[in-house]
């Protein structure tokens, strides 16, 4: 529902009685994953999309049906290969949709507004639905807020929303969308109970220490995949705003010390990409001690195999373990065979991507690899989900002397 929270605050705040299909689980192949939403007014206006076309007419009826009755529930579409015009997936995939109907007396709605207020304001907030569990609590809500306050009940006891808005708030904390199991008396007791989490989050981080000429390709590849980019160097003569035009902001300071000061104001989480461009010991060492300790999504260092050796050292010299080190991407970057900055800029860019979807150690083309084309993102065995990231050997990449 996020995916068109603009649009839809608008249809909220002028009263606008209007019902929402969100994908709630995909199996197989889909185009879109959980979170994708349709909405529909009592016009019959549309608004977003759940799969490029294949079922949008279907969940425009039903949306359209729910706003008449009040009425809503998941419903499943899957593959359709005996009717040409029956609805269903052309691609083979399976997708489960809630429909919730979103009328001015509704319980749902203020919670909802909720939610879409806090996004368009670029507040971090959740919205957690009930997609699974009793009939009478299927599409019930809560609106989770970075201080841990929440809003709206699931129907049930004050210790299931208690329960609800800390699995909630825990992946809001990580800027994720997902599902949150539990029971309907609160932890895992009583029946269980499936939660829909959509987060509205400020774009993921991408904090660039080094000014040089790979870091203005590194900013203008960040900027486009719509990451907020930091360019940062103690050199004040390199890092200005005329070099690194698409950075968000260009930083004097320290790298550690800059590091620090955004985690400490917590503006950093597990979707954050760090990539350190100086292969300078002086700023590298300092700066890798304290990132390769933080829960962060990615952490890559350019260099040449030497240098990260060299580095390797001197990094267990500062008392960091071999699990925190196996977390170093260095050299930086995949393979793709490039040696520009932009091309530079790409395989980085590739590689951040690649760990954040639990894809990293599994690059094939999708001409050559076997299974759905569209599969969700699975983090690596070992690791917590919200960090996405393995713990692989240095690996082969874009090396820079």
């Amino acid at each position: 529902m996020l995916d068109i929270a603009a649009e839809l605050r608008a249809w909220y705040a002028s009263d606008r009685d209007f019902a929402v299909a969100t994908v709630v689980a995909v199996s197989g192949s889909a185009p879109r994953g959980p979170g994708a939403s349709l909405a529909v007014d009592d016009r019959g206006t549309a608004l977003g999309s759940l799969s490029g076309g294949c079922v949008e007419s279907a969940a425009h009826e039903m949306c359209l049906e729910a706003i008449a009755s009040g009425e809503g529930g998941v419903h499943r579409f899957g593959y359709s290969d005996d009717d040409a015009f029956a609805v269903g997936l052309t691609c083979g995939g399976i997708l489960d949709v809630l429909i919730t109907p979103v009328r001015r007396n509704d319980p749902v709605r203020p919670v909802i507004g909720a939610v879409l207020d806090a996004a368009g304001c670029g507040s971090r907030s959740a919205l957690g639905r009930v997609v699974c569990g009793p009939p009478e609590q299927l599409g019930r809500a809560l609106a989770v807020h970075a201080d841990g306050s929440y809003e709206g009940c699931l129907g049930g006891s004050a210790e299931l929303d208690e329960a609800a808005a800390a699995r909630v708030g825990a992946l809001l904390a990580a800027g994720r969308t997902g599902t949150a199991e539990l029971g309907t008396a609160g932890g895992l007791c009583g029946q269980p109970l499936t939660l829909l989490v959509e987060s509205a989050a400020e774009p993921p981080r991408l904090l660039v220490y080094g000014a040089i000429d790979f870091a203005a390709a590194l900013a203008r590849i960040g900027a486009f995949l719509g990451h907020r980019v930091t360019v940062c160097d103690a050199r004040p003569v390199f890092v200005t705003a005329a070099r690194f035009p698409e950075a968000d902001e260009v930083v004097v300071d320290w790298p550690h010390r800059h590091l620090a000061a955004e985690w400490e104001a917590g503006r950093l989480d597990a979707r954050t990409a760090v990539c350190v461009l100086t292969h300078d010991a002086k700023f590298d060492i300092p700066l890798l001690t304290l990132a390769l300790r933080l829960p962060l999504g990615y952490v890559g260092a350019m260099g040449s195999r030497r240098t990260h050796t060299e580095r390797t050292e001197r990094l267990r010299a500062e008392g960091l373990t071999a699990a925190a080190l196996a977390r170093l991407r260095s050299p930086i970057g995949l393979d793709l065979g490039g040696g520009t900055p932009e091309e530079t800029a790409l395989a980085i860019a590739a590689e951040f991507t690649a760990v954040r979807y639990g894809r990293e150690g599994t690059i094939l083309p999708l001409a050559r690899r076997r299974g759905p084309v569209h599969r969700p993102a699975q983090p690596p065995p070992g690791r917590p989900a919200a960090l996405v990231q393995t713990a692989a050997a240095v690996h082969g990449g874009t090396e820079v002397p």
